[in-house]
């Protein structure tokens, strides 16, 4: 096979998908190292700049964790984590805001209307996107009991009003999303990156739910797997086969997938094209949780 038969064969390849998923919303979580390397973060731009122009309706939600540290320490604020969840304090809150939303959220904007498409960056904040309350963290003490502890100013989504990346979608903005919302009282709250984006992929119906990590997928004895259904999940998560950060993420990817959104995927963001990989071949990349 020649060169330029190869190509176009990748090009097919692409087109059931492309018919698939056309006019459909596709929710991404953009973190870990697609968000610092510079190759990585400028093929990410490219891949949602295409999506869009293909007819696919992709939605970022993006992290920031690296930035806020940094930042934290330059002002030689103490922070903590409790079981691999920040807690946030008044001053935390107004760093983690400030980087999320002020900067972190307009460098992806900058980075996608370079590659010629047309973001609008806004966070849970903006046109009431979504509403949430203050998450109380179970921990299992010694003695087995369940205690619940306050982690401050750290939220769960209970609400998400689509309309707004509904209107956006529709003249043909690529809504880049912030994980910062506020309570029915007024008070902003810190929200989990991967929770936001689960969270409104079931607003949004969206057909996929992608996870950008730093690891191949999920691990099962060192090995990658995928296909899984709920009661795999749950059974590695006893065995402890699952275990640590990627626990809240297949939790996420279980609960949009109740909430109706048809296929949830953890993928490798170390991956030049990640997302298109995914999206557009037949191999796929990472691990695919699906509905049943």
């Amino acid at each position: 096979m020649n060169h330029h038969s190869e190509k176009i064969n990748h090009i097919l390849e692409a087109l059931p998908y492309l018919i698939k998923y056309s006019g459909k919303t596709i929710v991404i979580k953009y973190g870990g190292a697609a968000m610092v390397e510079e190759e990585l973060k400028a093929s990410f731009a490219e891949d949602i700049v295409l999506l869009k122009y293909l007819g696919i309706n992709p939605v970022v939600v993006h992290g920031g964790g690296p930035e806020i540290n940094a930042l934290i320490k330059s002002l030689n604020l103490n922070t903590q984590f409790i079981r691999g969840h920040r807690v946030t304090d008044e001053p935390t809150m107004e760093v983690v805001e400030m980087v999320l939303t002020g900067k972190v959220n307009k460098q992806i904007v900058s980075l996608i209307q370079e590659k010629g498409g047309k973001p609008v960056g806004l966070s849970g904040k903006d046109g009431g996107l979504a509403i949430a309350e203050k998450y109380l963290m179970e921990v299992e003490a010694e003695d087995g009991k369940v205690q619940k502890v306050d982690l401050g100013l750290v939220g769960e989504v209970t609400e998400v009003d689509s309309n707004i990346l509904l209107t956006l979608q529709r003249e043909g903005f690529i809504p880049i999303i912030s994980p910062v919302a506020m309570s029915k009282e007024g008070q902003t709250l810190n929200i989990n990156a991967d929770t936001m984006a689960g969270a409104i992929a079931e607003a949004l119906h969206a057909d996929k739910l992608i996870l950008l990590t730093d690891t191949p997928g999920i691990l099962i004895d060192g090995q990658l797997v995928t296909g899984l259904k709920k009661a795999d999940i749950h059974d590695h998560i006893k065995s402890g086969q699952i275990s640590g950060g990627m626990i809240p993420k297949v939790e996420c990817c279980l609960r949009a997938i109740d909430s109706g959104v048809k296929r949830a995927h953890i993928i490798d963001g170390r991956v030049a094209h990640s997302v298109l990989i995914e999206i557009l071949t037949n191999q796929g990349i990472g691990s695919l949780i699906e509905q049943g």
